[in-house]
């Protein structure tokens, strides 16, 4: 289960990933990263040494990289607002893990700087609160085919890129040579966070037309699941809830998408799957998490589905969050 990359060398630009004279991170409402070591060195797999982490606004991936190699801080990019947290495990695994939030403040700066993995641990600013396992977390990108879930094994290269400004975050990453059983694509994830709101919206690109590129939501136990249409039959949601936490408490998880767009949802033994129609047109879904921790949060099931209800009908009138 090695990713195959053929870059050669850890590739960065820039120092930090915001300019510090046009974006106040003690002010933002939106933050997104993406932070490496860069002086230590690789034996095998694994990236020993090194004194800090720093911030890059673009990141080629190493070709030594694999989950669990300790070059980047909490494992990828990480994105928030003054609500939520995400973050994507840049590797094969390419799932969507959510940071449960208990202040308004950015946080994403200090999570993970003492001790690489020490945000399980919950603390004054929250935690990590969902375990993605061999699921593929909260509206990341698979590929599913004849009842298996392809992941991102063998990708000739991969680029990451972060964004700051007032309005909005965002994580881009291009996947590169992205071969899948006998395709090979690119394909391209841009996930963009607004203040405010508890979603994230996902655009997505394949290079290719292929079959079973799919997002959705792993399965935990004490959950119930929940789906519903719009009145004008365009958006859908799939959704979960119950106490699915890492904490355990309260968590829901919803993914809101266009009708048109999917080919079918397929209930699985490790995740709920939303498979969408081969298309190299791009296409925009929402995820979201809520959290019972959260300040001002949604602590019960009935709030929760009353909160998904009202996106719903934002979409129905609109056609966009």
């Amino acid at each position: 289960m090695k990713t195959k990359i053929k870059i050669a060398s850890l590739f960065l630009l820039g120092f930090t990933a915001v300019n510090a004279q046009k974006y106040d991170i003690k002010t933002a409402k939106t933050y997104a990263e993406i932070s490496v070591k860069t002086d230590g060195k690789w034996e095998n797999r694994k990236y020993i040494g090194g004194t800090t982490f720093n911030n890059v606004e673009q990141l080629k991936l190493a070709p030594e990289h694999t989950d669990h190699s300790f070059d980047i801080r909490y494992e990828g990019p990480g994105w928030e607002n003054n609500r939520i947290g995400y973050r994507l495990y840049l590797d094969w695994r390419n799932a969507i893990d959510i940071f449960g939030k208990k202040t308004s403040a950015i946080v994403l700066p200090k999570v993970g700087q003492d001790n690489f993995d020490s945000y399980h641990e919950m603390s004054d600013w929250g935690a990590d609160i969902l375990k993605a396992g061999k699921g593929i977390g909260i509206g990341s990108i698979d590929r599913y085919l004849n009842n298996e879930k392809l992941h991102f094994y063998e990708v000739d290269s991969t680029i990451a890129k972060v964004e700051n400004s007032t309005k909005e975050s965002k994580v881009k990453i291009n996947y590169f040579g992205w071969k899948t059983a006998s395709d090979k694509i690119d394909f391209t994830s841009e996930l963009t966070i607004k203040p405010d709101d508890l979603y994230t919206k996902h655009t997505i690109q394949a290079s290719k037309e292929i079959s079973g590129i799919c997002t959705g939501i792993v399965k935990q136990k004490n959950t119930e699941l929940f789906k519903k249409e719009s009145k004008n039959k365009k958006w859908a949601y799939l959704a979960t809830y119950g106490t699915q936490s890492l904490v355990p408490d309260k968590l829901g998880m919803a993914i809101f998408y266009e009708v048109s767009s999917v080919e079918n949802v397929a209930d699985t033994d490790l995740d709920y799957l939303i498979v969408f129609k081969p298309s190299t047109k791009s296409n925009s879904f929402y995820l979201l998490g809520a959290w019972e921790q959260e300040k001002d949060g949604i602590k019960s099931q009935e709030d929760f589905v009353k909160y998904l209800d009202q996106k719903l009908e934002v979409l129905n009138k609109k056609g966009k969050m």
